[in-house]
């Protein structure tokens, strides 16, 4: 009942679900000619198993590119689930060295699998790796060597945190960002090295490691703010304790989670304010990543992750049910974030809005006597997110206004029996909302659809973006 109060994200998940979903170019006779399909098959099914959300987005990418990015996920998604399962190794060594050794036997052996690791659909995946090698096996050579290589550096940060205590989450912050480099910074540069690899983007790109790490980390960060006490449970946190133990009067990394006591409540609002902060500083980074992106298709599937996580930090903000449980954003908000990825416009919108709503919700916090040491930090992040937006988010409003204009127009010649005015108006407004949809667009912010750039304009869109 609650996502009824907000009509406009009902509307605007009619429109993704219904008439503009996220197309999938699985079917491309690209695709077909390069694959073996019931394999490829196994790897789509088990996409949508491990993240249905993620699934989506990678499916609307080019088919030059669409598949190499799906391998690389599964690649990292059983990777990561050697590195999760806490009790299927004998010991630490024996799954360090699986860790260690897995880019040169689940990668090079076409045979290779592994039976009793994860649970559900990851331990499927481990056992019947050998589909997803042969669909990587046909990748071009450029992915495979961006892949492998992605997996053998992540693997070793990986070995670096097996057998660590993490009970009481990270010691410091530079642990801290080296663990997200890890998991997530990592996945940003093998990204951006597949972009380049496709011919879609800039070979500069793949040159873009600080952005990219950038990248990963805010998704990251956010992941673990949000996952509080889920990973608390688990006994695997993540929270740096040169952050947390300013507030923690027990020195107990779970004194937060004793939503009873005001103190602790207070102080837990403290440290999740300071955190979500931090992860804020990482948005100017991300946004010049965006802006070095010319390819839709590309645009929309790292924006959309980005928008995501912003929302959750403005959810997550300040909010006390981070410590009771897991905060998700609502589903239609999601399918409108989604709907603002077609653009800088659209996007450089979302992460204005958001970051004026948490500079509000610090203003009236303060107002209610809350004392917050990270408050002008935050006010400042904001304001340079606020800032770095301004102009894209002036000119939506202006082409909003007049769109408005034109369907007032098109109104009174109606009323008054002026059919040409109302015609003119109708024909007016049904061309900008053309020029507007993906893989129209004309204007200045407009990014070049993938058909265009392998027909041949991704040279000028080039020269564009370096100018």
């Amino acid at each position: 009942m609650a996502q009824l109060s907000h009509l406009d994200e009902v509307w605007s998940a009619i429109v993704l679900l219904y008439l503009k979903p996220l197309k999938s170019n699985l079917d491309s006779e690209f695709i077909k000619e390069t694959f073996h399909a019931s394999d490829l098959e196994f790897c789509d099914d088990i996409l949508i198993k491990v993240s249905r959300s993620f699934a989506s987005v990678i499916r609307q990418l080019p088919a030059t590119l669409l598949v190499d990015v799906l391998i690389f996920y599964l690649v990292l998604r059983a990777l990561d689930t050697v590195e999760d399962d806490m009790t299927a190794f004998m010991s630490n060594e024996i799954k360090i060295q699986h860790l260690m050794n897995f880019h040169t036997t689940a990668l090079a052996d076409p045979n290779w699998s592994m039976d009793g690791v994860g649970e559900a659909d990851e331990k499927r995946l481990l056992q019947e790796f050998p589909k997803c090698h042969s669909v990587y096996a046909a990748l071009r050579p450029e992915s495979k060597d961006v892949i492998c290589d992605i997996t053998k550096r992540m693997a070793e940060g990986m070995a670096e945190y097996v057998g660590k205590d993490l009970g009481q989450g990270t010691t410091d912050v530079a642990a801290y960002n080296r663990y997200c480099h890890f998991v997530a910074g990592l996945v940003g540069e093998g990204l951006s090295r597949l972009f380049a690899a496709s011919g879609l983007e800039n070979a500069s790109v793949s040159d873009e490691l600080f952005l990219s790490d950038q990248m990963g980390l805010f998704l990251q960060k956010t992941n673990i703010i949000r996952d509080y006490l889920e990973d608390y449970v688990d006994g695997r946190a993540f929270w740096p304790q040169s952050v947390w133990k300013k507030y923690s009067k027990s020195g107990d990394l779970g004194y937060f989670a004793n939503h009873d006591d005001e103190e602790a409540t207070n102080q837990a609002l403290c440290c999740l304010n300071d955190l979500v902060t931090d992860a804020l500083h990482l948005v100017p980074d991300c946004l010049k990543y965006l802006s070095k992106l010319h390819c839709s298709e590309v645009f929309r599937f790292c924006a959309i992750p980005q928008v995501m996580a912003i929302a959750t930090l403005d959810k997550c903000y300040h909010n006390e049910d981070v410590f009771t449980g897991v905060v998700k954003i609502r589903k239609g908000l999601s399918c409108k974030l989604i709907n603002n990825t077609n653009d800088f416009a659209g996007v450089h919108t979302v992460f204005h809005e958001f970051a004026k709503s948490i500079t509000k919700q610090a203003i009236n916090a303060k107002d209610s006597g809350f004392k917050d040491p990270s408050y002008d930090s935050t006010l400042q992040i904001c304001q340079t997110v606020c800032d770095l937006t301004r102009d894209e988010v002036q000119k939506l409003k202006k082409s909003r206004i007049f769109d408005l204009s034109l369907i007032a127009i098109g109104g009174v010649g109606l009323c008054l029996g002026q059919l040409p005015v109302a015609t003119s108006a109708g024909f007016a407004f049904a061309g900008r909302r053309i020029a507007n949809a993906p893989g129209f667009g004309v204007s200045k912010s407009t990014l070049t659809p993938s058909a265009t750039l392998m027909n041949g304009g991704a040279s000028s869109s080039s020269e564009k973006k370096s100018n």
